[in-house]
């Protein structure tokens, strides 16, 4: 039985190869559209997480925000801030168990990508693109940067003398 397969294979002609080398070449291009198809349906379902997560981020800073002062309250307070940091740790794992974490900006360089400069401060203690403050944090995904940073960025002090021809007005007529 294997001589007759061998002789089959022997004896194709040109078109019988050229139709044989088609399907095969179209087998491995189907097989690299769906794998393309399914890594894009998982890009866009990663996204759309991202997204409904990043619409609570703000409601997360809201509560960091009100629970900064709760020390500083009476009793009945302090209790219902114990019930909000609970609520507050929930929303946080949350976040953790979808792959998005928050980055620390302070100290750090500034970059388009990670941060949103609010305010420039001029100073020649820190250099150039130094961030000095965070304002609002940042929060990442593994793949995207849901919301940049809000921050303070230094930046050196301008030349205060300006050039002698501009303060010297020259006469244009003689």
């Amino acid at each position: 039985m294997m001589d007759e397969d061998i002789k089959l294979e022997e004896h194709t002609t040109p078109i019988e190869e050229d139709y044989k080398d088609k399907y095969f070449r179209q087998l491995a291009e189907m097989e690299n559209m769906r794998k393309r198809m399914a890594r894009e349906k998982q890009e866009m379902i990663r996204f759309g997480v991202d997204n409904a997560i990043g619409e609570f981020i703000p409601v997360i800073d809201q509560f960091e925000n009100a629970l900064r002062f709760a020390d500083q309250a009476s009793g009945e307070v302090k209790s219902w801030a114990t019930g909000f940091q609970m609520f507050l740790s929930q929303l946080k794992e949350v976040l953790s168990s979808q792959g998005i974490t928050t980055y620390d900006s302070e100290g750090q360089f500034f970059d388009t990508a990670l941060h949103e400069a609010v305010e420039v401060l001029e100073t020649s203690e820190v250099p150039e693109g130094m961030i000095l403050q965070e304002y609002t944090k940042g929060y990442k995904s593994s793949a995207r940067v849901i919301r940049p940073a809000r921050v303070k960025v230094a930046k050196n002090p301008a030349e205060t003398s300006a050039p002698e021809e501009l303060l010297e007005p020259k006469e244009i007529y003689e």
